[in-house]
């Protein structure tokens, strides 16, 4: 914000410091318009001025082409002066637009509004004792933001006019510019020479680059020491348009120059006129450009060198400059493309490239959206799949990686994109997806025929291949059928032909239960006479490799898989694993559902069987058992033998007839024949009369029975089923245990279910049996050693009850000798399924 300090102005040792810097600063005549222009040439300015302001005026020293009029009779009122601002503050003053600056005084300047000014920086003049008495000032028509760099030097410029201004009294002024010791402080080399291209000022930058002092170069011709090589042109006639044109800016040239060994320096030299008390001379800064040639030179050999090193690489590269031509092609994209391997890249490469470009959902990439253009945006583009699709190859995969290029202060200069091909690997991964896609649909199939077309239809989809078919042999093993395929349009004709084992592709693989790849149709012409014009139906359809693998269960060959390509497939191996993958998904499925109707056919068997017992033997056995029932009411009259024979074909036809009801009761229970009758049903009350009612049996065994219950424990249950579950466990413990053996009974609340837990110290069961308990007729090797009478079927029946009350039952040993029975119960019944 630039202010008006009114003290520091008015000041009056300042005011007479600024009488004496005028009276000191105004010797000679012209010094300071040099001065003006060497500020100006050094901050890159179009104008300059060096001034001291007044408490009235500000008042114009030294200037460089500042607009006619603008400082009126070389001073300007302090209401205008730029000056008063720089004293007020003491420092260097900026303004980069003034048009555009939020203080008024800025906006409605003159400078601005009546000679187009658009920027000033400003750096204070002090005297010996460091009073501000003027300013040092370069300005600009165009907006611009002034560098701390520029700043700095600015004001160290300002500064080395400080010493020849001591307090007290005037100093003698400079007598010509190269007595000043402002040109010794540049950093970089500058010489003055006159019309006739006499040197008259030499600073010790020049000395320091040349070699020469400068008593060996002012005062003598440029040809007598430096031999300036201006491109064959004659300096003088170089130095004579310079003279005339007297440019608004520095004109920029590249010469050759000698350096006091001999040894020639190519520099490049900023030319400018400016006005000296003895005339106008050319100031010329002079800018070694050997480090740059050298780098130039390495920069191409460089350049060779990444060239080779870009065309070694398996990664494709591509490159643009800051306007987004594309400039570098390494060997890998030229030869996706079809280009030449040298040679610059085609005019037209941006637009034939475009329509090649898709994304992974297959829609087109435009140019402008290509990670070259989106880094040359400024955006870093990282690992984005790209696919390219060239006519008549095979869709491809890359991974693309895109950075700017900028320079180190921040120019954007181009954009670069690296590119990996990642093809096989893609591939890969989306077989992983399809493999789960395939292993869904056959979850959800019903059978062979309803999920081949939906896994042909993804395994097609993720190898872009046009057809795919799928054969499964008949039941007799002699025929392949077909049970699905999948085309793209123009396919449909292949479907309908039948394979003929041991030729064509499919053929052979069903001969040989061997995987088969023929990567190119158009090479192998010797196919027998039954798939020759299936062969060149594919031909004319542009299919050039085929891929056959088997589906196996074992050894065992359920159908072959095969795919069709139109482009060449490269990773055999790879397809071949994934293809075989998909085959092994339908061949366990086709075996599941092969093993599943085998199951449903034992399953009507069992249901059969069932049904023979149930209707074909219930009947005799209750005819069986009526007439025995009536002899043995009349075995009194019967002979001893007779007795017994009647009394056995009454008690084993009973064994029989409890192995059929019971048999037919387990059938009801599992098929859902016979349901539950539920209700709220207070297990304690139940288990204490089967313990009542088992009181009996116990005692006729001496076994002894105890129980551990709580007052109460309702589950919703059945309560003649769970009667039955309960007595029948009581019951095989009571008779599996010996003679003064122990029967307990715990029930308990345990979370949210109950626990019934029956317990005997009888015979046990053999480790290695304990999972057969639950089979149908299944019977341990020890009861049946000793003799024991049993179904077999007790266990299976208490399982089906428990099923049906959603619960579940287990038999463990119990130590140190007997068994375990444990029920649990859910105590609130889950849904019906």
């Amino acid at each position: 914000m630039v202010t008006v300090d009114e003290a520091a102005l008015g000041d009056s040792a300042r005011l007479a410091a600024v009488e004496r810097a005028r009276e000191v600063l105004s010797r000679p005549a012209g010094a300071m318009n040099a001065i003006a222009a060497l500020a100006g040439q050094l901050s890159g300015a179009s104008m300059a001025a060096v001034s001291v302001v007044g408490d009235e005026w500000e008042t114009f020293l030294g200037t460089h082409r500042l607009p006619p009029g603008s400082t009126g009779s070389g001073r300007v009122a302090l209401a205008s002066a730029l000056g008063q601002y720089v004293v007020s503050a003491g420092g260097p003053v900026e303004c980069g637009d003034m048009p555009g600056d939020h203080d008024r005084r800025l906006r409605e300047h003159p400078l601005v509004t009546g000679h187009g000014i658009r920027a000033f920086l400003a750096a204070p003049l002090r005297d010996g004792d460091g009073r501000p008495v003027g300013a040092l000032t370069v300005l600009d028509t165009e907006v611009r933001a002034w560098s701390e760099a520029q700043t700095a030097l600015l004001a160290e410029a300002a500064g080395l006019l400080g010493p020849s201004l001591p307090a007290g009294s005037p100093a003698p002024a400079p007598t010509g510019i190269d007595d000043l010791s402002l040109l010794d402080s540049i950093q970089e080399a500058f010489l003055a020479v006159d019309r006739d291209g006499v040197v008259v000022s030499f600073n010790r930058a020049a000395q320091e680059l040349l070699g020469f002092t400068s008593s060996q170069v002012c005062g003598r011709h440029l040809h007598a020491s430096l031999l300036p090589d201006y491109g064959g042109e004659p300096v003088g006639a170089a130095l004579a348009r310079l003279f005339t044109a007297a440019p608004h800016r520095p004109v920029a040239r590249t010469v050759s120059v000698r350096h006091r060994d001999g040894h020639r320096i190519t520099a490049r030299v900023s030319l400018s006129v400016v006005r000296a008390a003895t005339g106008p001379l050319a100031a010329v800064f002079v800018t070694d450009l050997s480090a740059q040639v050298a780098a130039e030179n390495a920069a191409e050999r460089n350049g060779q060198f990444l060239a080779a090193l870009l065309d070694s690489r398996a990664v494709g590269v591509i490159a643009c400059d800051e306007h987004g031509q594309v400039v570098l092609i390494n060997r890998v994209l030229r030869e996706m493309r079809g280009l030449p391997p040298g040679g610059p890249v085609p005019a037209d490469f941006a637009e034939t490239t475009s329509g090649l470009l898709m994304r992974p959902d297959l829609t087109p990439i435009p140019w402008d959206q290509a990670p070259l253009m989106r880094a040359l945006r400024g955006e870093h583009v990282q690992d984005t799949d790209i696919l390219v699709r060239v006519p008549g190859h095979r869709l491809r995969t890359f991974a693309a990686t895109a950075r700017p290029i900028t320079a180190e202060d921040g120019r954007r200069l181009g954009a670069v994109v690296a590119a990996h091909e990642v093809t096989a690997v893609r591939r890969v991964e989306r077989f992983r997806g399809c493999h789960a896609a395939v292993a869904r649909i056959l979850a959800e199939a019903a059978s062979p025929s309803e999920a081949a077309p939906a896994v042909l239809r993804t395994m097609a989809a993720n190898l872009d291949w046009p057809y795919a078919e799928l054969w499964l042999l008949d039941p007799s093993g002699t025929r392949l059928e077909s049970v699905g395929h999948w085309t793209e349009p123009g396919f449909e004709s292949l479907v309908d032909h039948h394979v003929v084992k041991g030729a064509g592709i499919t053929g052979q693989v069903w001969a040989t239960g061997e995987s088969m790849w023929v990567p190119d149709l158009n090479v192998d012409r010797s196919h027998p006479p039954q798939v020759r014009s299936r062969v060149e139906a594919l031909r004319q359809r542009g299919v050039g490799t085929v891929l056959s693998v088997p589906i196996k269960d074992g050894d065992t060959l359920l159908g072959v898989l095969s795919g069709y390509a139109g482009a060449p497939e490269p990773h055999e191996d790879v397809l071949t694993v994934l293809l075989e993958g998909v085959a092994a998904q339908f061949a366990v499925f086709v075996a599941l559902r092969q093993a599943a109707h085998l199951t449903h056919q034992l399953e009507r068997s069992h249901d059969d069987f069932l049904e023979l017992v149930g209707h074909e033997m219930r009947t005799p056995l209750t005819s069986i058992m009526a007439n025995a029932t009536m002899l043995g009411e009349d075995a009194a009259a019967l002979p001893d033998d007779d007795r017994e024979m009647v009394r056995s074909i009454e008690r084993n036809t009973a064994v029989l007839q409890s192995i059929v009801d019971t048999l037919l009761e387990l059938a009801g229970l599992e098929s859902g024949h016979l349901g539950l009758t539920l209700g709220d049903t207070d297990l304690v009350d139940l288990v204490a009369e089967a313990m009542t009612a088992a009181g009996p049996a116990a005692a006729a065994n001496r076994v002894r029975l105890s129980t551990d219950r709580p007052d109460r424990l309702v589950i919703v249950g059945d309560p003649a089923r769970l009667r039955q579950l309960v007595d029948d466990l009581l019951a095989n413990a009571i008779k599996y245990s010996p003679d003064g053996g122990a029967v307990h009974l715990r029930l308990r609340p345990d979370g949210d279910t109950a626990e019934l837990t029956i317990t005997d110290e009888g015979i046990g069961v053999p480790p290695a049996e304990l999972g057969h308990l639950f089979d149908r007729f299944y019977r341990a090797s020890n009861v049946r050693h000793q003799g024991t009478p049993g179904s077999g079927l007790g266990l299976s029946l208490a399982r089906a009850i428990v099923d049906l009350h959603a619960g579940s039952i287990t038999v463990t040993d119990h130590q140190p000798r007997g068994t375990a029975v444990v029920v649990r119960f859910p105590l609130r019944r889950p849904a019906t399924p």
